[in-house]
C-alpha cells in the first residue's frame, strides 16, 4: 500500500507520460527541432522542391526542346561555290595575272533548295510538339519532388512531435524510478519494484535517443531534397486540418486532360503524326536551283549557268522512313493511352488513401487515443488506492504511450495523403495554396 506523500509523488510523475495531459485531444506543437536549424513551413518546402537539381535537370530538356525549334524552322541554307576548270598543263594557261588573264574558267555559284511537301511546317510542328512534351515532363518532375518533399516534410514534423512525447515518458519514468528508490530506502517498497522503474527508464532514455536520432534522419532526407545538405532544417508548421475526401467524382477526365504525364504523352503523340506526315512529304522531292557566273579569259568574261537539280524517287517511294514515322505513332498512341489509364489509376488510388487515412487518424485521434487517457486516469486512481500493482500501471503507460505515437502517424500519413491528393488534382502546373494550409 502506498503512503499518502508517495502516492501523490508517483501520480504527478505519471501526468508526464507522454508528455500530454488528460483531456487535451490533439497532440502537442512539435519542437522546432536542433537547436539553430532552418524553420521552414510547407509552402517554402513545395517552392524549393519545385526548384530543385532534379526540376533545373529537366528544365535544361525544355531548353534543348525550344533549341530544337529554332534548327527545325529555317528553310535550307544556300550554298555558296567557287571552282577553277579548262586548266591545260599541256599547253599552259599563259601569262598575266590569275584572276584576269590566265586561260583558266573561274566560277562562282549560288545553289538553294526549294523544299516542297510543306516540309519547314511539319518539321517545326514536330518540334514545337516535342517542347510541350519536354514543358510536361519538367512539371511532372517538379510535381513528384513536390509529392517526396512534402512526405519528407511530415516525416520531420512526426519526428519532431515523437522527441517531445517520447521526452516526456523518459522524464516520467526516470521521476518514477527515483521516487521508487526513495521508497525502496524508506522501506516502502520491494527492491524488485525499484528494478522494474529503473529498467522502464533505461528503456525510455533508449527510445529518446531513437527518437533524436531519427529527427535528424529526416531533417537531412528533408535537405537532400531541397539540394541544403549543408542545413540543419526543421518543420514548423502544426499538421493540417484533418479532411476526408468526398465522393469521387463520376468522371475523371478533367483531372486525367490535366495530369502532366498526361498532356507530355499527348504531345508526343501529336509530334509523332507530324513525323509521320513529314516522311509522306518526303515522296515530293525538293528541287535544287543553281546559277554560276564564268570568267574564261579569251573566249568571255561574262559566261552564265543556270541549273535544277532534284532526284529522281525511281524504285523507292520513302517506303522505310514512312514505315518507321508510322511505328512510331502506333507507339506513341500506346503509351498516351497508358498514360491516361496510369494516371486515373493513380487518382483513384491516391483517393483511396486518402479516405483510409482519414478515417485511421478519426479511429486513432478520437476514438483510441482518449480511451487510453481514460485507461491510463483509472490505473493511476487504482494504483493510488493500492488496487493494482505497479506492473499494471507500467502496462498502461505503455498502452498510453502506443496510442500517442500511432495517433501521431495517423496524423503523419494523413497529411502526406492530403498534400498529394492536392497535388495530383490541380490543374494549373503550379502547387497548390491549400496544400499548404493546415
Amino acid at each position: 500500500m502506498l503512503k499518502p506523500p508517495y502516492a501523490a509523488w508517483i501520480l504527478s510523475a505519471t501526468l508526464m507520460a507522454a508528455g500530454m495531459h488528460a483531456g487535451a485531444e490533439a497532440p502537442p506543437r512539435p519542437a522546432a527541432g536542433a537547436p539553430g536549424a532552418l524553420s521552414l513551413t510547407l509552402t517554402q518546402v513545395l517552392e524549393a522542391a519545385a526548384q530543385n537539381a532534379d526540376a533545373r535537370v529537366a528544365r535544361s530538356g525544355v531548353d534543348a526542346a525550344q533549341a530544337d525549334v529554332l534548327a527545325a524552322d529555317h528553310a535550307p541554307l544556300p550554298q555558296l561555290s567557287a571552282k577553277a576548270s579548262q586548266i591545260d598543263l599541256q599547253n599552259g594557261v599563259g601569262g598575266g595575272n590569275w584572276l584576269r588573264d590566265k586561260r583558266v574558267d573561274k566560277s562562282v555559284g549560288l545553289d538553294w533548295t526549294w523544299e516542297r511537301g510543306d516540309k519547314r511546317a511539319l518539321r517545326t510542328a514536330s518540334a514545337r510538339s516535342a517542347v510541350q512534351a519536354a514543358q510536361q515532363d519538367w512539371r511532372a518532375v517538379r510535381q513528384q519532388q513536390q509529392m517526396q518533399a512534402a512526405s519528407a516534410y511530415f516525416d520531420l514534423l512526426a519526428a519532431q512531435a515523437r522527441v517531445v512525447e517520447v521526452q516526456g515518458l523518459s522524464d516520467s519514468a526516470a521521476a518514477l524510478a527515483e521516487l521508487m528508490g526513495k521508497r525502496v530506502q524508506a522501506g516502502d517498497a520491494a527492491p524488485q519494484d525499484l528494478s522494474r522503474s529503473e529498467v522502464e527508464a533505461a528503456k525510455a532514455r533508449n527510445d529518446l535517443r531513437a527518437a533524436e536520432a531519427d529527427r535528424r534522419q529526416a531533417a537531412l532526407q528533408l535537405a537532400r531534397l531541397l539540394g541544403r545538405p549543408g542545413d540543419a532544417l526543421a518543420a514548423e508548421e502544426d499538421w493540417p486540418r484533418a479532411h476526408a475526401p468526398a465522393e469521387l467524382q463520376p468522371t475523371l477526365q478533367p483531372w486525367i486532360d490535366a495530369r502532366p504525364e498526361v498532356r507530355a504523352a499527348q504531345a508526343r503523340e501529336d509530334a509523332a503524326q507530324a513525323a509521320l506526315d513529314l516522311a509522306r512529304a518526303g515522296r515530293k522531292s525538293d528541287v535544287t536551283w543553281g546559277v554560276s557566273l564564268d570568267h574564261f579569259p579569251g573566249t568571255s568574261t561574262r559566261q552564265l549557268e543556270l541549273r535544277l537539280q532534284m532526284p529522281l524517287q525511281l524504285g523507292y517511294q520513302q517506303q522505310g522512313e514512312i514505315g518507321r514515322a508510322q511505328a512510331q505513332l502506333n507507339q506513341a498512341r500506346e503509351l498516351n493511352a497508358k498514360a491516361r489509364a496510369d494516371a486515373e489509376l493513380d487518382l483513384q488510388q491516391a483517393w483511396t488513401t486518402l479516405q483510409t487515412q482519414a478515417a485511421l487518424l478519426h479511429a486513432q485521434q478520437d476514438e483510441l487515443l482518449p480511451r487510453a487517457r481514460a485507461l491510463m486516469a483509472q490505473a493511476e486512481l487504482a494504483y493510488r488506492k493500492g488496487a493494482s500493482s505497479l506492473t499494471d500501471l507500467i502496462e498502461a503507460r505503455r498502452t498510453l504511450r502506443a496510442a500517442v505515437l500511432d495517433a501521431l502517424d495517423a496524423r503523419r500519413n494523413h497529411a502526406s495523403a492530403l498534400v498529394q491528393w492536392r497535388l495530383l488534382t490541380e490543374t494549373n502546373g503550379a502547387a497548390p495554396e491549400a496544400a499548404a494550409q493546415p
